[in-house]
């Protein structure tokens, strides 16, 4: 991503960023996940858990774009400058873990693709040609390769269309057994931290919006509805051809190296988002920590992560995402839309710190202990840590409980709210200029 624009982007444009990010292997391969639930119970849990999901990445990323803030500098107004450092370091390890993982599933699925039309399985080479690749698109910018952006969209979704068509035609058969091997409120959990993966993330895209509501409804509308999609894709491949193996999914539909060429670009242009955000969060530690070095750094380590080790706990990943960030989160969205908080202070705001510690708790206690509701984890304990967040905040209404100096960040012609005469010198980076997952 290059910098030096010179406009803020449009809604259309956040959006089809946010639609490419949801067409990916993850996506689908977490959908197959639900299968023992059966069409009709697995097709609520993923709508249900979606719809909680979105309306968070809803207020993450409505937050930066209100702001002009990256998703790591807006948790300064709850954690402090100084505390909003250590969320920026766990988002770093998270955005690894993503590169890593999505290197191994792009890698695994072309390997595997590669066996079975030309007798060769070298999924070592995959994955260094996959990490060489998401290197040299940070190395020379989504501005240079436009074109080849806009034939990689177009592949993919002719792919998906595609092989949707050919999964759909077999319904009304059933090839997977429905069973209790998962609950509905974990089916709806696994659907809602996809989108709450990103949250992380969200502003970081949304931050240069012209119009801030309309570009981030959007961007939800379309990361929510196209992950929707390919989880239901994954949910009915696994239930009407008894399939969860990707790479067999797209051999089944035909997709043999055009299955290839849609997976090794859907792993590029979805991991750039992550190694690209990583040194944005890395930027929020330090102004001398450039973006794009430490971006290709991540892509390097994600890369040999997945050569080197077997990335196979991934739904546990997942929930160990949604128990560091959906505390965080929740936090933050009660500061900032309940109790209205625009000041943030250059040390630890420890009041925020021990209340996200609280959830986090809270959140891996339930997880632990086989607690569940009907809507998953996540909505209940972000609840909790919310009204927790509001309860706390009014009773210790004083500011000698908050270390360090307090500023209005809105005074910095880099944290004031963008107004029509001024978007253009504030933003830094064209939202144009990324590429979608």
């Amino acid at each position: 991503m290059s910098g030096n624009a010179s406009s803020p982007s449009s809604s259309a444009a956040i959006g089809l960023i946010w639609f490419g990010a949801a067409v990916s292997i993850a996506e689908i391969s977490t959908g197959t996940l639900l299968a023992p639930l059966g069409w009709q119970r697995g097709l609520a849990a993923l709508l249900l858990g979606h719809a909680v999901g979105g309306a968070l990445f809803f207020a993450a990323a409505y937050i930066g774009a209100l702001t002009g803030r990256s998703s790591m500098e807006s948790v300064r107004l709850s954690f402090g400058k100084r505390g909003s450092v250590l969320f920026s370091v766990a988002n770093m390890l998270q955005l690894a873990g993503w590169t890593a993982v999505m290197i191994y599933a792009g890698a695994t699925v072309s390997s595997a693709l590669g066996k079975v039309l030309w007798d060769g399985e070298s999924f070592v080479w995959w994955a260094l040609a996959n990490g060489a690749l998401i290197v040299l698109w940070l190395v020379f910018g989504a501005r240079k390769t436009g074109g080849l952006k806009t034939v990689s969209m177009l592949l993919m979704l002719l792919a998906v269309l595609w092989l949707s068509a050919e999964v759909f035609s077999t319904a009304g058969s059933t090839a997977a057994q429905v069973s209790d091997g998962m609950s509905f409120g974990t089916a709806v959990e696994l659907s809602a931290v996809m989108p709450l993966s990103w949250l992380p993330l969200a502003a970081d895209y949304t931050r240069h919006a012209r119009r801030p509501f309309a570009a981030t409804l959007t961007a939800t509308l379309a990361y929510t509805l196209t992950g929707c999609w390919m989880y239901a894709l994954g949910l009915a491949a696994a239930l009407f051809t008894g399939e969860t193996d990707v790479a067999k999914i797209l051999l089944g539909a035909g997709l043999g190296a055009a299955g290839i060429l849609a997976v090794v670009l859907s792993t590029v242009t979805t991991t750039f988002l992550d190694a690209y955000s990583a040194g944005v969060s890395a930027n929020n530690i330090s102004a001398k920590l450039s973006e794009i070095p430490i971006a290709v750094a991540v892509a390097v380590v994600g890369t040999l992560l997945a050569v080197l080790l077997p990335v196979t706990e991934y739904e546990n990943f997942l929930l160990l995402i949604g128990s560091v960030f959906a505390p965080m989160a929740a936090v933050l969205i009660a500061d900032f839309f309940v109790l209205k908080r625009r000041e943030e202070i250059e040390g630890f705001d420890f009041a925020g710190l021990v209340l996200w510690l609280a959830g986090f708790i809270l959140y891996r206690f339930l997880l632990s202990s086989g607690w569940e509701s009907s809507i998953g984890l996540t909505a209940p304990v972000m609840s909790a840590v919310a009204i927790a967040t509001v309860s706390v905040r009014l009773f210790f209404k004083k500011p000698n409980l908050y270390k360090g100096t307090r500023h209005d960040p809105y005074r910095h012609p880099r944290r004031r709210p963008l107004g029509k005469a001024d978007r253009t010198a504030a933003c830094r980076t064209r939202l144009s200029d990324c590429t979608f997952r």
